[in-house]
């Protein structure tokens, strides 16, 4: 029986399952302190347990997106708004290449602003 999470992910057609998938790969490859959780009926990845960002499929386009947590803080042009005030999305367009060299700078982008904040990284 599958997970909630795997469940998610192998009921969307296609190419957006296998895009999807390659993304779920990708950011928990990024880092070895990003794990995946099923939060908010979504696959959500955590950096340290914190909320970093999640995978979704866009109602409108059906394009799936990457949603950052702190986007709000992160100024890049491929991130957009739309109506939320804390988080960014980044729409990546499933039947082409994905750009990992755009996906892997916002990741580090986000990953340093938690690193900021991160109370081990600061211990002496």
């Amino acid at each position: 029986m599958l997970r909630e999470i795997d469940n998610c992910f192998s009921q969307k057609g296609e190419p957006v399952k296998s895009c999807l998938a390659f993304l779920r790969q990708f950011i928990l490859n990024h880092d070895s302190d990003i794990t995946e959780s099923w939060k908010y009926k979504m696959p959500f990845y955590c950096y340290k347990g914190k909320m970093f960002c999640y995978l979704w499929v866009h109602k409108k386009s059906n394009q799936p997106y990457i949603g950052i947590v702190e986007g709000s803080k992160i100024n890049h042009p491929l991130l957009i708004v739309e109506n939320r005030s804390r988080m960014k999305i980044m729409l990546i367009d499933a039947a082409q290449d994905i750009p990992i060299e755009t996906i892997s700078y916002i990741l580090d982008q986000v990953l340093a602003l938690y690193k900021i904040t991160d109370p081990q990284k600061n211990k002496h």
